[in-house]
């Protein structure tokens, strides 16, 4: 499976050999970034220990939002079926956790039985004890969706004077548990009710370092006029830059993603494109979950580097036998020169470090003289983990990427709009006419015949030079005109007979009405007498 090269200085120079990322990912992890982990304590701290299953699960995508946002009815749209345990209502109904999963059959696994199960990634959730076991479960069943990812439906947040009642479990903690490990976090709101309470607030906040996954779905937007909608989505965008500090916008998907008829169908066509961005981007997950997890485990050693770093600073500096805790009092306080010592001694850019006031919580209750020494040797083998064996990695996901080229989530409401007259832009634009017996250009060809012959045709063709002049006048650029210049002309022969002339133009105006133009001429805009050229 692997190959061992050499001496430490050979070691350091040529990367271990991986059969797959998944084996090179578990294999980094035990031999090189697990040691300095358990070293300085950082699963005190951050985040537990990494399994094998957590290596080989399947992506999940992580459902939140407060209650009646459509977040169980969103699940059920996408597998078109009811999995078990499934509550729908306006109330809150969803009280649980649960793990969607796929299943030979039918069934509900409690979550005390969950978390001992070597094979599913939530092991580690046994932390957070009963009140949160118990309200934990996995529901399997088969189906094609599943077979590709995993899905996490989380209680509704709560706001007013139901979030005051103790869930009797860290509900924010658990999440950024979840955000750790899931390929995709989904952000539902519902497009009647955008106050974002506290709990909801705090969330999303403990979602922070994460923003790289997050995708918001503006629900139930067929239920509001066009008008509204725009005004309803200003202020959405409003309300998340108050609270993701981001530069960048999270891409925002408007809809109505359930399987009933549209109270308001003005906006079908906005929300027919917003769902399939969205489906493709679900279905992107399998393809990019081997270096979702590269990433993560880079993100992991970087923190844990400078986990590293600060537990030894403060071990350096605790006296050897009196004044301890005092000493404890002022180093706690004093955290925020410790992390810029570090960040200037060590070169370490401010956005590693973990967050100042919490880290100085979780010190409150730590034991500094069962702090570690910095062990220079741990240090430099997660180094060379990140200067070598990562970029090795980085090749063989390449690699597998393209071996599976193919691979993307199927089924359920992926296969719905692929294939048929219900596809997201059938018979639009270059699509139009795609089921008529007559060629579609024909109808505007009388009109196009007209401005061919004031181009000097000479035996009956024109000019690249001649084409151009009349072409350019649509005002689109070069790039856009050279390429409907290269589906026109069919017989590549650099000039256009009426035919050919006709389809330019059609394309062009196919384009200035806001449509993409294909990249190969489909077989319903070939001219009638070049279809015998293509066979």
């Amino acid at each position: 499976m692997f190959s061992w090269l050499g001496t430490d200085d050979r070691r350091r120079k040529d990367p271990e050999v991986f059969q797959t990322v998944s084996e090179g990912l578990k294999k980094l992890y035990k031999t090189k970034l697990l040691p300095l982990e358990e070293h300085y304590k950082f699963h005190e701290f951050h985040s537990p220990a990494l399994e094998d299953a957590d290596f080989d699960n399947k992506p999940m995508v992580l459902l939140v939002g407060q209650y009646s946002t459509g977040k169980t009815t969103f699940i059920r749209y996408l597998l078109e079926q009811d999995f078990p345990g499934m509550r729908i209502g306006p109330e809150p109904t969803t009280d649980s956790f649960i793990a969607v999963m796929q299943g030979d059959v039918e069934g509900i696994v409690p979550g005390n039985a969950l978390v001992v199960d070597p094979k599913k990634p939530f092991r580690k959730l046994n932390a957070f004890g009963n009140a949160f076991l118990n309200r934990f479960v996995c529901a399997q069943l088969p189906n094609p969706v599943l077979e590709s990812i995993s899905i996490i439906d989380t209680p509704g947040i709560l706001s007013g004077e139901k979030q005051r009642i103790s869930r009797g479990y860290d509900f924010a903690a658990v999440l950024e548990w979840f955000a750790e490990r899931v390929d995709r976090i989904i952000l539902l709101f519902d497009a009647h009710k955008l106050d974002i309470s506290d709990e909801f607030s705090e969330v999303i906040k403990a979602l922070k370092n994460h923003e790289d996954k997050m995708r918001v779905v503006l629900n139930k937007a067929d239920q509001i006029e066009t008008q509204q909608l725009m005004r309803v989505y200003g202020a959405l965008m409003w309300s998340l830059g108050k609270i993701v500090n981001t530069p960048e916008v999270i891409r925002v998907y408007i809809g109505s993603f359930w399987s009933h008829p549209l109270l308001i169908p003005d906006n079908r066509k906005l929300f027919e494109a917003e769902e399939q961005d969205l489906f493709r981007d679900i279905q992107s997950l399998p393809r990019n979950a081997a270096l979702r997890k590269l990433n993560d485990l880079i993100k992991r050693a970087r923190l844990a580097k400078v986990h590293a770093y600060i537990i030894s600073s403060l071990k350096k500096e605790m006296p050897s036998m009196f004044g301890k805790d005092n000493k404890k009092k002022e180093l706690v306080n004093n955290l925020g020169e410790i992390y810029a010592r570090i960040e200037r001694e060590h070169q370490i850019s401010p956005g590693d470090f973990p967050n100042l006031r919490k880290m100085q919580d979780q010190l409150q209750a730590q034991d500094f003289s069962k702090f570690q020494p910095l062990k220079s040797k741990l240090l430099e083998t997660v180094e060379d983990m990140l200067a070598n064996d990562i970029a090795q990695l980085m090749v063989l996901v390449r690699q597998e990427e393209s071996q599976r080229p193919t691979q993307m989530v199927k089924g359920g409401a992926f296969e719905g709009t692929l294939h048929g007259p219900f596809g997201h832009g059938y018979g639009e634009g270059a699509g139009e006419g795609i089921d008529d017996a007559e060629w579609v250009v024909a109808r505007d060809k009388p009109m196009y015949d007209e401005i061919f012959y004031t181009l000097s045709p000479v035996d009956g063709k024109i000019t690249g030079a001649n084409a151009k002049k009349e072409m350019v006048r649509s005002k689109l650029p070069n790039t856009v005109l050279g390429k409907i210049w290269k589906l026109a002309d069919i017989d590549k022969d650099g000039m256009l007979d009426d035919e050919e002339f006709a389809l330019a133009n059609h394309l062009i105006k196919v384009k200035l009405e806001g449509h993409e133009l294909p990249n190969e001429l489909p077989s319903h805009l070939l001219p009638p007498s070049k279809r015998k050229i293509t066979e």
